[in-house]
This record gives C-alpha cells, structure tokens and sequence, in this order.
C-alpha cells in the first residue's frame, strides 16, 4: 500500500491576505489554533527584528495525548499575504538534537471576494518505506496514518484560525 504524502484542505477567512497571513507566520501563536502544536520558539529572535523571513530557524512544541516533543524548523517561504512555509528537519524530547525529514508545512494565502481563502498542506517528507511508516503512524496516532490524522488537524486548526480571526473583524471599530 502506497502512503499518501501529501494532505490539504482550505477555509475561507472574512479577513485581509496579509492579517490571516500575520496570524499564521507568528509561530509562537499557532497553538490557539492548533489540536497539537502549542506554538514556538524563535532561534536567534535578537538577529529577527523584523518577524520571520527565509532561513529563519525556529522551535516548535508539540503535544498529542500524553506525549510531547519539539521540533526543528526552518523557514522556507515568507511572503507576506501570499505564501508562509516551513520545513521540520529535528526532532527531540527537550531539544530537537535528532536530524531527520519530517515534514513540510504551507499555508497559502489568496485574496478571494468573501475576504482570503488560506489552505494549509502537510507533507510527510520522512524517506521511510510506506510499511515503516505505517506501522509507526498507527502507533503514533492511535490508529491512523498521519496523512489521516493530519487531516483532522488541519480542519480543525483552520476552523479554529477562522473563528478567532473574523471574531477579532467583528469586534474591530477600525473594520466599519
């Protein structure tokens, strides 16, 4: 059985391209939205005065069920209101010290007439024969592969982003 690698889904945000994309790329914020990242750490914020651009590398922390780990990432894309992507390239318990592909996240951004469609696709970047991976998937997830259970995450995360954001359009005196 051959893995799909690669899962999407989108939502459209009564929201600006570069708000919703503002709100994606502040990785320390994503765990509001997201059921298992609780959001991250920025390496060398001190050298990022202007927020995250190519090459930027990052800590992200995670938690499914009882168990947590951090991750490694870089950006790989940084273009305010159109495109925000980041690869994970570590792993770890307290310290992501193990080099590894893992994932690619991308989140892009399209000014649409309801206010931004945002779709965000996962790919599992892991070299690892489909049977590995499978096995380890089930495991990990509780039954499902990630590409399945990633899914479920990305809808969540982007109901939840929906939400907050066009609640913050509303309640905004400076959007009429």
């Amino acid at each position: 059985m051959t893995r799909e690698k690669t899962v999407s889904h989108s939502v459209v945000i009564d929201a600006d391209p570069r708000a919703v994309y503002a709100a994606v790329s502040d990785i320390t914020q994503m765990g509001r939205w997201s059921p298992e990242n609780l959001g991250g750490t920025i390496e060398h914020a001190a050298d990022r005065p202007d927020g995250l651009t190519v090459g930027t590398s990052f800590v992200g922390a995670n938690r499914r069920g009882k168990a947590e780990w951090v991750t490694g990432c870089v950006v790989t894309a940084a273009d305010p209101g159109r495109r925000f992507t980041f690869r994970v390239h570590r792993i770890g318990l307290r310290t992501p010290r193990v080099r590894a592909r893992i994932a690619t996240w991308d989140y892009r951004f399209e000014s649409v007439e309801e206010g931004t469609r945002v779709t965000e696709t996962w790919t599992d970047d892991r070299p690892w024969p489909d049977g590995v991976a499978l096995l380890f998937d089930k495991a990990a997830t509780g039954g499902s592969t990630f590409a399945q259970f990633q899914t479920k995450n990305i809808r969540r995360t982007l109901d939840r982003l929906k939400s907050e954001l066009e609640a913050d359009h509303r309640t905004d005196p400076a959007q009429g």
